[in-house]
């Protein structure tokens, strides 16, 4: 599936930390995808979550193919646990979205969890091996 995306100018940004285990979820889907990218529908809110390497945007029904937030710049590297939760930049690109953020924080989780329960993942398992310090 190829969606083409647009932005707007950015009106604000700022900076939160989204929980371990959200981040650690969508990484693992994102890992597990058969293509670069995840494409997570957020029903609640006719909302679609589009997660890559690099961000995760938002992109509002009605608006279709125009990103309203998008996160970005995932810290993941300063933890020390991955159970610590990931510093993150927030950018918006429309005003007075500060309470679609909020439902976005508790919405995302619960569509990563129906989007995990439904995933049918075949194949073994790799094991990473790290090297000791």
């Amino acid at each position: 599936m190829e969606i083409t995306c647009y932005r707007d100018q950015e009106t604000s940004h700022d900076s939160r930390y989204l929980p371990a285990a959200t981040y650690n979820l969508a990484i693992t889907l994102l890992a597990r995808s058969e293509v670069h990218n995840l494409f997570v529908p957020i029903r609640s809110m006719q909302y679609l979550a589009i997660l890559d390497a690099e961000e995760f945007v938002f992109l509002d029904g009605e608006r279709k193919c125009w990103i309203d937030i998008a996160w970005r710049n995932f810290r993941s590297s300063a933890r020390t646990s991955l159970e610590q939760p990931v510093e993150y930049d927030v950018v918006y690109y429309g005003h007075g979205q500060a309470a679609i953020m909020a439902r976005l924080q508790t919405e995302f989780p619960r569509a990563l969890q129906a989007l995990a329960s439904k995933a049918k993942f075949d194949g073994p398992a790799r094991v990473i091996k790290f090297p000791a310090p």
